[in-house]
């Protein structure tokens, strides 16, 4: 028998249905992930998820540590590598996840992604006889206007062109018109990719944490959107996208506060979009995400003493005096 026959045999069942979660760098994806992901487990459900990150410490995989039970495991691709091997890590993984007999597979890859590399992976030999492409949902932060360059347009843009849903994070925050603005530069960032593609309030979900359980079925039942655009050569190597780490800091709360809101003032710094990580304090762990706008500091079960900034055009020198030893 061959591998493909005996894969078959280990599930029993037809073809696993594939999710991928895209947003942006903060958008959100972990926090609507385990959400998204106890949904399916509420209904006893067998889930497997998959975090991509091109940095050394994956934050978003220790976020999810909590989901992990005997219906719930989390894998990780490294990144840090060309589009070649990363395809082929992506295809390697899903083999093997493949014979772990799940219902579903979700995938957060990193916030810069090609949606392309998602349907050449899933319809190549022998995945497109094991898999099937189920839902794309974009995060997109409710005030996602507010501070993106030119390139950062683009990969929402190009992350939302293809969702069957669209989740706006973040949009407690925002009032109306906000939210309004956001789908007006979502469709203006749409057209400026080449993409036929318009958004409009039936494409959207507002907010994560208040989802309900009806709102959650209608989102696994979103399906996806096949539609063109022109692409742009962007990738987390480029040196336009890029991660800073900064390991054993030492940081309290107040100072890891001060840290960000320094790096978030300081145009010298870079274009920085998030700060997240975690830090060590009076015997406990925290997790901090920073975004221009709120920096989030929450107790978590464990974690590891490390802050990462990401960014375009980062300068590791001068984001190093405010944090401490660039690694």
């Amino acid at each position: 028998m061959d591998l493909r026959g005996e894969l078959f045999c280990l599930n029993g069942k037809s073809k696993i249905q594939i999710d991928l979660i895209t947003g942006f760098l903060g958008s959100g994806k972990t926090t609507f992930i385990k959400k998204y992901a106890a949904y399916f487990l509420k209904q006893g459900k067998k889930i497997g998820i998959l975090e991509n990150d091109f940095g050394a410490v994956n934050v978003d995989m220790m976020l999810l540590q909590d989901l992990m039970s005997d219906n719930c495991e989390l894998e990780m691709i490294s990144g840090g590598c060309d589009e070649e091997t990363h395809r082929r890590r992506f295809k390697t993984k899903l083999i093997s996840m493949g014979m772990c007999g799940y219902d579903r597979v979700i995938v957060e890859p990193s916030g810069v992604y090609d949606i392309d590399e998602f349907f050449d992976v899933i319809h190549d030999e022998p995945l497109d006889r094991w898999y099937e492409p189920g839902n794309i949902i974009a995060i997109a932060d409710a005030s996602a206007a507010d501070n993106l360059s030119e390139k950062s347009s683009y990969v929402l843009a190009s992350e939302i062109s293809c969702a069957g849903k669209i989740i706006l994070s973040h949009s407690d925050e925002a009032d109306e018109q906000k939210i309004k603005d956001t789908i007006d530069y979502i469709n203006l960032s749409l057209k400026d990719i080449g993409c036929k593609r318009q958004i409009g309030m039936s494409d959207i979900k507002k907010g994560i944490l208040n989802l309900t359980d009806e709102d959650l079925k209608e989102i696994a039942e979103c399906g996806y959107r096949l539609n063109s655009y022109q692409k742009q050569d962007i990738n987390m190597q480029d040196g336009k996208f890029a991660s800073l780490y900064f390991m054993n800091t030492g940081l309290g709360s107040e100072d890891v506060k001060k840290a960000a809101e320094n790096i978030f003032a300081d145009k010298k710094c870079g274009n920085i979009i998030r700060i997240k990580g975690f830090f060590k304090e009076n015997d406990k762990w925290y997790e901090v995400n920073a975004i221009k706008k709120k920096t989030s500091i929450n107790e978590i079960w464990e974690g590891q003493d490390v802050i990462i900034v990401i960014g375009e055009n980062l300068n590791a020198d001068i984001v190093g005096n405010y944090i401490g030893k660039h690694d």
